[in-house]
Order: structure tokens, then C-alpha cells, then sequence
């Protein structure tokens, strides 16, 4: 098959679980198909000099789609007279749709691949058949955030929450092969026939992420992409509510916090005993010299890759009920799992006082993501899908 693969962003680096999301698929799809990459960039930071290079090894074609701030504003005017949420308006664009058009007249593939519902509406309306990753179910991520949000920033968020749900159900009909990344977003999906919605997980490159002996300078570690909203939560829920409790007991406990873009809520958190990173040009660094990991997840969708990453280097993990319910891996046997920050915090003291039982989760953490979590085998589902729907187009 040729595939035109249409992202919301320049899938490199990888500092974002879509853009890992999309790098992977794009890679293990490459084996056997004619890949077509047209990425949408924000970002006038993004180096796409250096992302073509990581990304031709895998595309017969690479396109980047620039989007400036004057489109942006307008995109969410339109968005917002027109009843489409916010996601949509702030990537899609006239000019840019342009762009796409012509590039599919081009390349005439047989398969069209939009990554998040931001780039539906570039695609929904084509003639050729057409693949979309929900990947998370941003409707209900966006009710979490609600729920949590000021008073002065609520009905935004409540607004966004409805227009969402309203749209994620309306593009439904659009494609002919629809995925997302966990049951329990599937779940929550707002459509009557969302069984039809495949399973496509994420996996983790466990040739990369592979356990590393170095010398321990953290007791704990959260990664992540620390501007997105939900990590913000959890480092001010790590920072405020749980480390108070451990340090009742171990006072030298130290928070490692690695992750790109740190939000000043975040910065705020730094002390003696919080180190913020800000960007790592390799973050296993950060889980190779930490004891723990922990992933305190209370609002957000989706499958945490922080997860992946740290219990395939073999790191004893703690995470909440959310988090975990997308994961799957087996409470108090493979991961620790808090409701409440009594609960994480009882979690903490008892790995970093208790070796061999922080040696027996994490080889049992290890056995799981390498069993259950592997970018060839899901991506394998998704093209196999994409053969069946093109075959039932066909003559």
C-alpha cells in the first residue's frame, strides 16, 4: 500500500507520546508499505532539518506543512462560530488544506492515515479509504480537566468537553478504520457501535529502553513532557500532597522531575530535595539514575509511555488506578497502585526501604512490558486493518 500519513505535528524528537506514537507506527508500517508524510508544524522551534534525517530512512516522501500564529487565531475563530472544538480550529486551516490536497492529488494513495481528530477535517470528506487514531479519548480528557479547573476557566473547559464529544462521534461514519489506544478509552468512546474501534496499544523500543547500571543519585523519577496538563497536575499532587508524607519518614527523599518544557508551576516545585531537569538529549539518563519511578496520573487519557519506558529499564513503578487501568499490569505484583496520596506515599517508603521487594516488582514490571508491549505486533493489527478496508473498496 502507499500510506499519506497526516500528523498534527513533526513527529521528532520524540518528547510527546503522539509524535512516539507516530514515529513508531511510521516505522514499522515502512517494512511493507510506501509511507507519504505530511506533518503539520507549530513549532518555529522544531528543527525540521533534523527531523527529515530521522524520518527518511522510513518515507518515500516528507512534507512539512508550516502553521503561524496568524492562522492559529483565525482557525479558533472559525472553530468556535462554527461549533467545532478548539483542537480542530487550532490546526486546521484553509491554506494548509491546500497543501494537503494537492499532495494527495500527487501521490494518489491508497490509503489515507490522520493521526488525533486535530486533522479529521483535512481528510474526513476524501473518496479514498481512510484510517483515524483517536489514540486517547479527548472528550473525557478534557471532562477530567473540568473537573479540576477554576471557576474562571471551567466553562471553557466544559464548553471544549461537549464540542468534543459531539465531533469524535460525528467523524465516526467518515472512516473506514477506526483505532484507539486502550479499552478504557474505547469505553468511554461516545458512539453506540464503538466496539468497532480497534485496540491498537503502544509498545516501547526495548532495545533502546534496556536496563543500565549507574549510580543512583534520585530516589524517585517522574518523566514526561512537563507543559502538558495532566503531568503539571501530577508534579504539583508529587510535590504538595505525597512527598510531605514520605518525608515524615525518610527525609532525604529526592524527586527527580526530566522532561522537556517544564511549566512554571512546575519550576516552582524545584528545591534542595525536587530537581527539575527541563530538556534531556537522552532521557534514560533520568531512569537509570533513580530508584523508583512514579507516575501519580489524576487527570489525562490514554497509555502512559513513561510507564513503558521506565519498567522496561527495569525500575519498580507506582502509578494510580488511572493510569493503570489503560496499562494492565497486575497490582502488587508488576506495579504499585495508590488512590490516594497515603497510599503512594506508603508505596514509596516501602520500595525504597524494601530491596527485595522493589527487585521483585521490577523484574516482574520488566517481564510484562517485554510480553505485552511491542510497537511490531500492534502496528501489525493496524495495517492489517487498513489491507481488509481496501480490499472491501475494491471491485
Amino acid at each position: 500500500m502507499k500510506i499519506f500519513v497526516l500528523l498534527p505535528r513533526v513527529p521528532y524528537p520524540l518528547e510527546k507520546g503522539d509524535k512516539l506514537r507516530a514515529f513508531n507506527q511510521i516505522k514499522q508500517l515502512a517494512k511493507h508499505n510506501e509511507i507519504v508524510l505530511c506533518a503539520l508544524n507549530d513549532n518555529p522551534k522544531v528543527n525540521e532539518q533534523d527531523a527529515f534525517h530521522a524520518l527518511q530512512p522510513y518515507c518515500q516522501s516528507i512534507n512539512f506543512i508550516k502553521i503561524n500564529k496568524l492562522q492559529i487565531i483565525l482557525g479558533l475563530v472559525r472553530a468556535f462560530f462554527k461549533g467545532l472544538p478548539m483542537q480542530c480550529g487550532y490546526f486546521y486551516n484553509r491554506k494548509a488544506a491546500k497543501k494537503v490536497n494537492q499532495l494527495i492529488e500527487k501521490h494518489q494513495p491508497d490509503m489515507l492515515y490522520g493521526q488525533l481528530l486535530r486533522v479529521a477535517e483535512y481528510i474526513r470528506h476524501k473518496d479514498t479509504p481512510k484510517a483515524i487514531d483517536y489514540q486517547d479519548i479527548f472528550s473525557y480528557g478534557m471532562k477530567r480537566r473540568a473537573d479540576v479547573a477554576s471557576f474562571a476557566t471551567r466553562p471553557i473547559y466544559t464548553m471544549e468537553y461537549r464540542r468534543l464529544a459531539r465531533y469524535e462521534a460525528a467523524i465516526f461514519e467518515d472512516f473506514d478504520v477506526k483505532t484507539i489506544i486502550s479499552e478504557p478509552d474505547r469505553a468511554l468512546f461516545p458512539h453506540e457501535r464503538r466496539d468497532e474501534i480497534l485496540i491498537i496499544p503502544n509498545g516501547v523500543d526495548h532495545d533502546f529502553f534496556k536496563p543500565t547500571e549507574r549510580e543512583k543519585r534520585y530516589d524517585l523519577v517522574f518523566t514526561g513532557n512537563m507543559s502538558y496538563a495532566p503531568n503539571v497536575n501530577a508534579v504539583d499532587y508529587l510535590a504538595n500532597e505525597i512527598l510531605p508524607i514520605v518525608w515524615k519518614t525518610l527525609p532525604d527523599v529526592r524527586l527527580y522531575i526530566a522532561g522537556a518544557t517544564p511549566d512554571p508551576k512546575v519550576k516552582k516545585c524545584a528545591s534542595e530535595r525536587i530537581v527539575v531537569s527541563g530538556w534531556l538529549d537522552d532521557i534514560r539518563t533520568a531512569y537509570a539514575e533513580s530508584r523508583v519511578f512514579i507516575a501519580p496520573m489524576r487527570i489525562g487519557t490514554g497509555l502512559q509511555n513513561k510507564l513503558l519506558e521506565a519498567m522496561s529499564m527495569r525500575l519498580p513503578a507506582i502509578t494510580s488506578p488511572l493510569a493503570n487501568a489503560s496499562l494492565g499490569a497486575k497490582p502488587d505484583e508488576e506495579i504499585l497502585v495508590g488512590s490516594n496520596a497515603e497510599e503512594m506515599a506508603r508505596h514509596i517508603v516501602t520500595l525504597l526501604t524494601d530491596k527485595e521487594k522493589a527487585d521483585r516488582l521490577a523484574q516482574a514490571g520488566f517481564d510484562f512490558t517485554n510480553r505485552v508491549y511491542d510497537w511490531g505486533k500492534a502496528t501489525e493489527v493496524l495495517e492489517e486493518a487498513m489491507k481488509n478496508a481496501l480490499n472491501s473498496t475494491q471491485p
